[in-house]
């Protein structure tokens, strides 16, 4: 399907790809791995053709529709929402503009055998749109948008409306919707919830066409992915399984090139020693300059584990009271919208909690209620004995001093540690050497937001507050922070969607949906475990009622939601049956009118081809009235279907 071809590219005289070779076959679904700068994010823009490679070529089959997701875009704006997922759906537009440019050239007097070639190609545009499911689109589209969180009446919002993360989910659901043979998306979950995770995960699953990724979600790859593309040393290379198979398979790896490294530079060493030794002695001459060019041709072993990491370590806290945080019948709006009415919330030390829930439902502001950043309009925040906080979230890494340095930036906290200290820790964060005189206006949003964790270190909070920690950070950086956060001795609140990053460090989970608190005593594995179980709050007070029912009393009951359920869809389901027998009559029709214009009598025929031709715009007209009529009949019935499930 898409073959890259002896492949290479240079940025400022360093290879990031030099002679590759790749090909990408139907059904794939691959994860992009690499540590941070070997140039995955290149590789994907390559092959959505942004970008021109320095030498050789990429071939993509013919016919072959690529959709890519960037990690950054230029913000949409003169669109509804709706009209703007829409309008990007070309597959659909073309269709409909060429059926529109064949009828009007049909109603003109044409030569027979155009004619004829016409009405062959309305019929494969009529193929086609059963094949994309041309009638269906916009309830497509509805189901799409309400999968990844947006309400109805987001619909018809301006798309300049909304946030950057929500912008993303647009690009996401015109993508999704695309019709594309392959998609390549870089981080596509760094701005989605746990709800809307959870329905890509489905979505993707189901997805008919190749998929090629990047993202540090490791519960989201392994979900989707079943191979796994690595750059490496310049080189892509593939391995069968996902991710998890992939990791373990590198560390047998990395074990053996560690071995065949040190054995290599014993060799080099000793090689380098001789040639030193006899280097000025002439009956030897001719061995040290074989012992040169033996060296020069060594193809050197390179260690994959070179790459640097986070190592972070948080200081011992100071002993916080029994309840650090406690929360008393709080409200919190927003205008007309209410986020909190009356909720308490009870904060135990040591206590390591996930936030979880829809994006909108209040996980953020609830998390700045406890840290201190957001007042409430009522209620009670009571903050226990010796209770210190640290807050953390994007917008504290964007909201830094831009006109400090690195350095500059941690010193100002005002802490006893020496500058040899600081650079210490401001090297585990990645900043080494002269990074730590960059001035924070030129930094990265990933850098800011190292520099905002590091920041964190310094204050020897017993409460840490933390929003979204892992949006910047790579495998290996995660790993090293949630090793940290494990052995924190304090009192710990995340909101993540991250399900593997959360997985070993929290143990109790707190969803906030539709303005109440709900308590999962366990960690978030449990929590997928439950909500899969139970579906929905609906599911879970009908399935405790029926546990406390006799047989009798279920029959009973079965039998009453069946006579509801008919009563509610027996006018409909007699429309839906009614609109069927009107569509297979008119599909009849329309198939008739079809053979008759393909008929030599009919199109030899000026007048009589004039009005079959007037006869079929009649009938298709029909048909796409009543077929439109049937489609919104019956997505009222599943409507109504749901609700005695």
């Amino acid at each position: 399907m898409i073959d890259l071809v002896d492949l290479s590219i240079q940025y400022t005289g360093r290879y990031l790809f030099d002679n590759v070779n790749l090909k990408i076959n139907k059904g794939d679904r691959i994860s992009l791995v690499g540590s941070n700068g070997t140039g995955k994010s290149t590789l994907l823009r390559l092959i959505d053709g942004q970008e021109a490679p320095e030498t050789g070529k990429i071939l993509i089959q013919k016919g072959i529709k690529v959709g890519y997701l960037p990690q950054e875009f230029s913000n949409l704006h003169g669109n509804t929402l709706f009209d703007e997922v829409k309008n990007s759906l070309t597959h659909i537009i073309n269709i409909s503009r060429r059926e529109d440019e064949i009828n009007s050239l049909l109603n003109a007097d044409l030569p027979e055998d155009e004619h004829l070639k016409l009405v062959e190609e309305l019929g494969g545009l009529n193929h086609e749109k059963e094949k994309v499911e041309y009638y269906s689109i916009d309830s497509q589209i509805e189901k799409v948008l309400e999968g990844l969180g947006f309400k109805v009446n987001d619909f018809t919002r301006r798309t300049e409306e909304f946030s950057g993360g929500w912008q993303m989910r647009i690009e996401l659901a015109k993508i999704l919707l695309g019709n594309n043979d392959i998609i390549l998306l870089d981080e596509p979950t760094n701005h989605l919830d746990i709800d809307t995770l959870q329905w890509l995960i489905g979505f993707l699953k189901n997805y008919r066409g190749s998929i090629l990724l990047v993202s540090h979600d490791r519960f989201f790859v392994n979900a989707i992915t079943n191979k796994t593309l690595e750059i490496f040393n310049k080189q892509l290379s593939f391995y069968n399984g996902n991710l998890d198979a992939y990791h373990k398979f590198k560390e047998e790896r990395d074990i053996q090139l560690e071995a065949q490294f040190e054995q290599q530079q014993k060799k080099i060493k000793e090689t380098e020693k001789f040639i030193e030794r006899f280097r000025y002695k002439s009956s030897k001459a001719k061995q040290v300059q074989s012992r040169v060019k033996q060296l020069e041709k060594i193809d050197r072993v390179e260690l994959s584990s070179s790459e640097k990491e986070i190592n972070i370590r948080f200081p011992d806290p100071p002993r916080s009271g029994a309840i650090p945080i406690e929360l008393l019948k709080i409200d919190k709006a927003f205008g007309d919208n209410i986020v909190f009415k009356g909720n308490n919330l009870t904060i135990e030390r040591g206590e390591k909690i996930a936030f979880v829930g829809p994006n909108g439902a209040g996980k953020t502001t609830l998390a700045k209620i406890i840290a201190g950043k957001s007042n409430i309009d009522a209620g009670e925040v009571n903050i226990g004995y010796n209770t210190s906080v640290s807050y953390y979230a994007q917008e504290v890494a964007e909201n830094l001093d831009k006109e400090l340095d690195v350095l500059e930036t941690l010193d100002s906290i005002g802490t006893d540690h020496t500058p040899g200290q600081l650079r210490g820790l401001l090297g585990s964060f990645l900043f080494s050497a002269e990074d730590v005189f960059k001035k924070v206006k030129v930094l990265s949003g990933g850098e800011k937001s190292r520099v905002a964790l590091a920041k964190i270190l310094l204050t020897k909070a017993n409460l840490i507050v933390l929003d979204e920690p892992t949006n910047h950070l790579d495998f290996a950086s995660k790993k090293i922070l949630q090793k940290a956060l494990v052995e924190f001795k304090g009192s710990l609140i995340i909101v993540s969607h991250d399900v593997d990053f959360l997985e070993p460090i929290v143990h109790k989970v707190i969803e906030i949906r539709d303005r109440k608190l709900k308590v999962f005593h366990g960690d978030i594995e449990y929590y997928l475990q439950k909500i899969n179980e139970i579906g929905d709050e609906k599911n879970t007070v009908s399935n405790q009622a029926d546990a406390s029912l006799s047989k009798k009393d279920l029959k009973r009951i079965e039998a009453e939601n069946r006579q509801k359920k008919f009563k509610a869809t027996k006018d409909i389901v007699k429309k839906i049956d009614e609109f069927e027998a009107k569509i297979e009559k008119l599909e009849i029709k329309k198939s008739e009118i079809e053979n008759d214009l393909a008929d030599e009598k009919v199109f030899s025929n000026p007048e009589l081809s004039k009005q079959k031709n007037s006869e079929y715009e009649d009938i298709k007209e029909k048909l796409d009235i009543v077929f439109l009529e049937w489609t919104e009949l019956t997505e009222q019935l599943e409507e109504i279907e749901k609700e005695f499930e």
